[in-house]
């Protein structure tokens, strides 16, 4: 169940500019992450999304021990959200709901593939093109995605004053945080850099 849409709805009725953005989230540039944040009540809705390349350092599919174990690391770190992105104690937030995964391009590519794949050899006239075309997609770099979606409950939501980004610290070749935060006040854009790792959010309540 996604949560987020659903505190964004609830925070704010019509938000066209996040809406737009939370569309864009295929969108993939190596070092730079995507966190939508929705705050609803008490309650606090995250959406995250960033290049395996950000996460584990590569974006291959992991077949051997290491690059698995890496990959379930990073799925085991992205689901402990007050430990990447940290809150106030004053505000006394604490996790309702936490998943995290490992997505790629090429799930939806070989799905397209296979739907296809009688026509492309329905015609004989059109194997030799088909084969090169299944060459080319295998040589293509595969691209992965970490996202993870969290839901938070703060006692205090007011005291949410800042968000420190631990995720700098923990994945060591994300460089940038790309932002997107509505509450009943509508709706922001932010970029966090590793360099200055705290969104200041006092004015947003």
């Amino acid at each position: 169940m996604k949560l987020l849409p659903i505190l964004a709805a609830t925070a704010l009725t019509t938000t066209p500019a996040f809406a737009e953005e939370t569309r864009q989230l295929d969108a993939h540039e190596h070092g730079v992450g995507q966190l939508d944040i929705a705050f609803a009540g008490q309650k606090i809705a995250m959406s995250l999304r960033a290049p395996g390349a950000d996460i584990v350092g590569f974006e291959y599919a992991a077949t051997r021990a290491e690059d698995r174990a890496a990959v379930d690391a990073a799925v085991a770190a992205l689901a402990g959200p007050l430990d990447l992105f940290m809150v106030p104690d004053a505000a006394g937030c604490s996790v309702v709901q936490a998943s995290a995964e490992l997505e790629s391009e090429d799930d939806h590519d070989d799905q397209d593939h296979d739907e296809h794949a009688h026509d492309d050899h329905a015609e004989e006239a059109h194997e030799d093109h088909d084969e090169h075309a299944h060459d080319e997609h295998a040589d293509k770099a595969s691209h992965t995605e970490f996202h993870a979606e969290y839901v938070l409950t703060c006692a205090d939501p007011s005291a949410v004053t800042e968000l420190t980004f631990a995720y700098f610290d923990r994945f060591p070749n994300a460089q940038e945080v790309e932002v997107q935060l509505i509450s009943d006040t509508g709706a922001t854009a932010f970029e966090v850099e590793r360099d200055a790792p705290t969104l200041d959010l006092r004015g947003m309540f």
